[in-house]
């Protein structure tokens, strides 16, 4: 129980925060003192056009009210349970938070749309972006740094998720937990934790900092190195970046050690390697199966042990790869950030903004260093996003051109129309080229005939001279935020300074047409099955599933008709786009990869720069530039493109201005044609030099 006087300064503090953000929106705000367990935010129709808000602070648990089945973040409302002891005839009730008081807020507004969105776009903002990043479970086996609660979903929910983050709790040694000081009061950015927490020894900082998978292949081959120390120090760094980031859903240590000295004894009795990525250890996305772990959909009625690895993890395993961890994915695995059941991954580069999704566990583990190699998926952006988020490389392939057999079993109806591809995820372009060669020499097409036979040259192909690359800046639709203009300018100049290639201006194509059909090809049952999962567990539907789902979302699917005329204006789609590409005269593509920095926690609205290709079947590779975001108010939108494109546009310009980037590392996208994948890594080698390229 909380002290009166902290209470006071709690309730104080927040009254302030409704007055400031509501002022001019609202008529009165006026607290109630009530000094006792949970505030609530009470903004109620007093008469027509007024609204009065009052501050209550009081003993009901939110988790019993039978409110909206919204909760912890704004969402769009859904009609609330009629209950005289919850909301007044005509109110609706959403429980958020505000940025003084670690608990829940419960706001009740009047039931009108009209009404509801008013009270959502003044509280949405300052609600989400002022929320203090300090929160954690005193309740938990393993703390974790938290800023932002999940939704809560039923008793029986809860209880299911607690024993599996418990589980994963048990699996981490003690002797590799950080302080709860560090976890309860941690820096923006937590990149220098895992070097600087003394859980690491020298060697194991080392081999985690300073090698790449190629080369610690070599050093593996040539008996520099254990495949059990390399192994070792990988799991470990992973525990403590679990810890600061959430980007981990199995921890298997002892097993993964066990077959690193089963490595290590065969190269020392055969005087060879098993395959090219003998002992070096691979992070592995959840729903990817794994032989002994459990593997999901992105809904905790889907989690199930696999009684087999999957084709890649076979191909990856009989090169000598040692898996040791699973990572976090978002709900429905269709987030652009990884917000899950199992925890919210941070950007390690600055923990107020999002990894990414929907590989964003991997991209975290990447980017502190817990993980040499990982694999992601992408229909939408997944591979790309969260690669760009974070600062890494990431591959997303043509479709059918990397094994995916048993990703997702039962299949994704959205891939009657939209092809998922798969990738690596890494910090150095030649760890790419190395993961797709093992894939390709393993000649995956003969296990699975939906693959195209195409063979692999990756970073040795040739490239015309001079390459011809055009630059685009904004697909016409919503202009990227300034750090990302400023990267695009800084290519620019670079490749213009070379004298070694031919750059172009290239111009937007088709954006918004391409967003409105992709979003509605995603969900061709208008979203049922996802609430069908939710409802099996009682598992929440998370604000940005409501997000995703809201243009394609009805108590019917398309049916026969409705795909095929999905699929007709797709194809009319992507041959218009190859007219518009031939006209440009250009190899490949270089452009934004999002319309921003690492967005902040539940902004990942606008997948436009990385969901576009997905449409149109291109290979795209996300990779880190020197520039990065600066601290508030430092850079702006530059004269030329200060009118916005669209109203996405203003939102985007309206969550710049009220966010603070600071540290947010800036990738940008090179893409190729359809099936030029080996042309896309050609030109990548030619440019290596050029934009400083790891």
């Amino acid at each position: 129980m909380h002290s009166t006087d902290q209470v006071r300064r709690w309730s104080d503090r927040s009254h302030s925060w409704a007055a400031n953000h509501l002022r001019g929106i609202f008529t009165t705000v006026t607290p109630v003192a009530r000094w006792e367990h949970i505030f609530y935010l009470i903004i109620k129709n007093t008469k027509a056009g007024n609204y009065s808000i009052s501050l209550d602070y009081t003993t009901t648990p939110l988790t019993n009210m039978k409110t909206c089945q919204v909760s912890n973040q704004w969402a769009k409302p859904v009609k609330p349970h009629r209950d005289k002891d919850v909301a007044s005839p005509g109110e609706v009730s959403l429980n958020i938070f505000t940025p003084h008081h670690p608990h829940q807020l419960s706001l009740t507004a009047p039931s009108s749309c009209d009404d509801i969105n008013r009270a959502h776009q003044a509280l949405s903002g300052p609600c989400l972006s002022a929320f203090h990043p300090s929160q954690v479970s005193t309740m938990a086996k393993l703390p974790v740094v938290e800023v932002l609660p999940l939704p809560q979903g039923t008793r029986e929910y809860e209880a299911l998720r607690q024993s599996i983050v418990d589980s994963l709790a048990d699996s981490i040694p003690e002797s590799l937990r950080l302080p709860e000081s560090l976890i309860k009061n941690p820096p923006k950015n937590v990149t220098a934790i895992p070097r600087e927490c003394g859980l690491l020894t020298s060697e194991e900082i080392d081999i985690t900092e300073t090698y790449t998978a190629v080369q610690l292949a070599a050093a593996i081959a040539s008996k520099q190195l254990t495949s059990v120390a390399v192994v070792t120090a990988f799991a470990k760094r992973a525990a403590i970046a679990h810890q600061l980031t959430t980007c981990l859903v199995e921890f298997f240590m002892d097993e993964a050690i066990a077959r690193a000295k089963e490595l290590d004894d065969y190269l020392e009795k055969n005087g060879k390697t098993v395959g090219p990525l003998h002992g070096v250890p691979v992070s592995v996305k959840e729903h990817m199966p794994i032989k002994g772990h459990y593997s999901a959909l992105g809904f905790l009625d889907t989690r199930k042990l696999d009684d087999k690895d999957c084709q890649m993890i076979a191909t990856l395993r009989a090169a000598g790869a040692v898996f040791y961890v699973k990572t976090n994915q978002p709900q429905g695995i269709m987030h652009l950030e990884s917000v899950a059941p199992l925890g919210r991954v941070l950007n390690p580069h600055n923990i107020n903004l999002s990894s990414g999704g929907s590989t964003g566990g991997e991209a975290a583990l990447l980017a502190t260093r817990g993980s040499v190699l990982g694999i992601g998926t992408d229909i939408g952006g997944s591979i790309r996003g969260p690669a760009g988020f974070c600062g890494i490389y990431g591959f997303k392939a043509t479709s059918y051109t990397l094994p995916q057999k048993d990703f997702l079993v039962g299949g994704f109806a959205a891939e009657l129309n939209v092809l998922c591809s798969t990738g690596p995820m890494c910090n150095s372009l030649e760890d790419m080229d190395l993961f797709v060669s093992i894939l390709k020499a393993s000649k995956p097409w003969l296990e699975d005939p939906a693959l195209i036979p195409l063979p692999w040259t990756g970073l040795s192909t040739p490239t015309p001279k001079p390459l011809k690359i055009g630059i685009m800046f904004h697909d016409g639709h919503i202009i990227p935020q300034p750090p990302v203009t400023r990267a695009l300018n800084w290519a620019k100049s670079q490749l213009k300074a070379s004298g070694n290639f031919e750059v172009k201006i290239f111009a937007p194509f088709g954006a918004k047409e391409a967003m409105t059909n992709i979003r509605k090809a995603y969900w061709p049952d208008g979203g049922r099955a996802v609430k069908e999962h939710c409802a099996k567990t009682g598992e929440p539907i998370f604000p940005l599933t409501q997000w995703v789902l809201k243009d394609a979302e009805s108590d019917v699917d398309v049916g026969t008709e409705g795909l095929l005329d999905m699929r007709v204006k797709r194809d009319i789609f992507r041959h218009q786009y190859v007219e518009h590409w031939n006209k440009q005269d250009v190899d490949v593509l270089l452009c934004p990869m999002f319309v921003g920095p690492a967005c902040e926690h539940e902004t990942a609205f606008y997948w436009n720069y990385t969901a576009f290709f997905n449409y149109v079947d291109y290979p795209g590779v996300v990779f880190p530039t020197p520039i990065k975001a600066g601290k508030k108010g430092e850079e702006d939108y530059a004269e030329a493109d200060k009118t916005p494109l669209s109203p996405e546009d203003q939102h985007v310009r309206d969550l710049w201005a009220k966010g603070d980037f600071e540290g947010a590392p800036i990738d940008l996208q090179l893409v190729a044609r359809k099936y030029h994948d080996n042309d896309l890594f050609g030109a990548l080698a030619q440019l290596k030099d050029v934009l400083q390229l790891p």
